[in-house]
């Protein structure tokens, strides 16, 4: 199976409105792209000035393209309710008829995106939040009723009709083995912070230590000016390329889409 390709975007600055998402992500899917993955914040540091919001854009990429892949890459699920998030997630999979990829992990706090809004700052706190959530989102998004108590999330009798399928990629770090073996429960791994291929062979050898499911997929990121071509025969099934964060000059992006993902 090729190695496929896809954009992982940041929508701020001069990308903040999901108009231009939606036009940028059309314009991908024309020149042969795969897949259009957003990222999604509250801030960014002193740089950013604008965010548009990654569940209006992702609702104008459904409604724009035909055959992307699309999602947020990724979303902090210890800051939402996961039954919320399952009922977003769901009508985005009825939306784009089964093109939706849910993207989740801890989130950050290095610019206080967390701490800033009173939301949970201690990583430790958010894993298991993160895992609990987990429980619940999956429960409802497979139409299983729900009737638990956890620390952090309380849901009785609950139970949403199952909607089309929704993959789940776990993000982490390279070098943290927590979220690999989180990972590799779900659907998907969007491993941050590769500096070689060499250290792409150790994460796939990882993950295949933890026995996936079939079908899961090793996700990795990189800069418009790096050369995917060594990492494509290295067990990655996604090789995406970054659109920001910082500096974004919207005629730059539309000249690395048109370019398109090459062979």
């Amino acid at each position: 199976m090729r190695t496929r390709r896809g954009l992982f975007v940041a929508p701020f600055d001069a990308l903040a409105d999901p108009r231009v998402v939606a036009d940028l992500a059309a314009r991908a899917e024309g020149a042969g792209w795969d897949g259009f993955f957003l990222w999604d914040h509250l801030q960014y540091g002193d740089r950013v000035d604008a965010i548009a919001d990654v569940w209006t854009c992702c609702a104008a990429v459904a409604m724009q393209t035909e055959r992307l892949l699309f999602g947020p890459m990724v979303t902090p699920l210890p800051r939402r309710r996961p039954q919320v998030l399952a009922r977003q997630a769901a009508s985005l999979a009825v939306l784009s008829a089964g093109r939706f990829v849910l993207g989740l992990g801890l989130g950050d706090d290095w610019v206080g995106e967390f701490s800033s809004f009173g939301d949970e700052a201690d990583p430790k706190v958010r894993g298991r939040m993160l895992d609990e959530g987990l429980e619940t989102l999956t429960a409802l998004l497979s139409g299983n009723p729900v009737d638990r108590e956890g620390t952090h999330y309380v849901a009785r009798n609950a139970r949403f009709r199952p909607a089309p399928a929704v993959p789940i990629w776990l993000a982490g770090r390279f070098g943290n083995r927590a979220p690999l073996r989180r990972a590799a429960r779900y659907d998907g791994f969007f491993v941050i912070g590769l500096e070689t291929p060499d250290d792409l062979e150790e994460v796939t050898a990882a993950v295949a230590d933890h026995d996936p499911a079939p079908g899961f997929e090793i996700v990795l990121d990189l800069r418009p000016d790096q050369d995917p071509g060594p990492w494509l025969d290295r067990g990655a099934s996604w090789v995406l390329t970054r659109i920001g964060p910082f500096d974004i000059d919207l005629a730059d992006v539309r000249r690395i889409i048109d370019a398109g993902p090459g062979d």
